[in-house]
């Protein structure tokens, strides 16, 4: 273990902190870091968790120490700029992530008997959302989900009220309904209004198997690229001077021999 690991965490956070306001001293700090507001920051908030999750994906953990720190800042600039407006700071916002976690967890921190299943946890933040005083079984759904993952949550909120097929038929129905609409569109307005409802018709019928629309999606994506990348390899530089035919010809060989591998 390096000498750097050995350093108590609350020291390394006290200096990440002092880091921090350095930055957005208003005499002597960044001008970059002092020009930043909520609103601008959120973008590479997000970025910053999608490359925790690639770091993941990728079983690369030397990487995904440093993407947790680049996150960790993050929180850490939007705790600087509200304090620094009078709203809350970095203890407020571990003191709340803190309370909640207790809260959410009655069987280990408190004297409530059993163990934590879906539908228990499930349980425990809707109350935690009808304490905030939630009118709707969707309110709470993040606006800036990623779109595929907003659909399948908010499906899943719709279910917990009954509002949901009891089987795979339904949704398979309404997808080929949905194809038929999309077809026969004939503005773009009506296109691209039909083409969401195809969409969401498809996480849908994927939630009804059973499986996780985002994932999934995610999986067909590298899977999409490895196969693209091997096409090319194939058509030695020239793949884009290929015909479709020869493209396609193509991507069967490189399906056949990840079957074989």
């Amino acid at each position: 273990m390096s000498k750097q690991q050995e350093k108590p965490a609350s020291s390394e956070l006290q200096r990440l902190l002092g880091i921090m306001a350095r930055l957005r001293d208003p005499k002597t700090g960044c001008e970059w870091d002092l020009s930043q507001t909520f609103t601008t920051i959120a973008p590479y908030t997000i970025e910053e968790a999608y490359e925790v999750a690639d770091a993941i994906e990728r079983s690369d953990l030397a990487d995904l120490q440093d993407e947790l720190g680049d996150l960790l800042f993050q929180v850490v600039f939007h705790a600087r700029m509200a304090e620094e407006n009078g709203h809350f700071d970095f203890a407020g916002v571990a003191q709340s992530i803190s309370d909640k976690m207790e809260a959410r967890h009655p069987h280990i921190f408190g004297d409530e008997p059993g163990t934590m299943g879906e539908a228990r946890w499930e349980a425990l933040k809707a109350a935690e959302r009808n304490d905030k005083g939630a009118t709707s079984a969707v309110d709470g759904v993040a606006k800036a989900l990623p779109a595929l993952m907003r659909a399948q949550k908010l499906q899943k909120r719709a279910a917990r009220t009954g509002f949901d097929w009891p089987d795979t038929a339904g949704p398979t129905a309404k997808l080929h309904e949905e194809i038929e609409e999309l077809k026969a569109a004939t503005s773009d307005e009506e296109m691209v209004e039909e083409a969401g409802d195809f969409l969401f018709a498809a996480v849908n019928l994927v939630r009804a198997y059973g499986i996780d629309a985002e994932e999934a999606l995610r999986a067909a994506n590298t899977k999409f690229e490895r196969r693209f990348r091997g096409m090319e390899t194939l058509g030695e530089g020239k793949f884009a001077d290929l015909t479709l035919d020869e493209q396609e010809s193509l991507w069967q060989r490189v399906k056949a021999a990840e079957k074989r591998s």
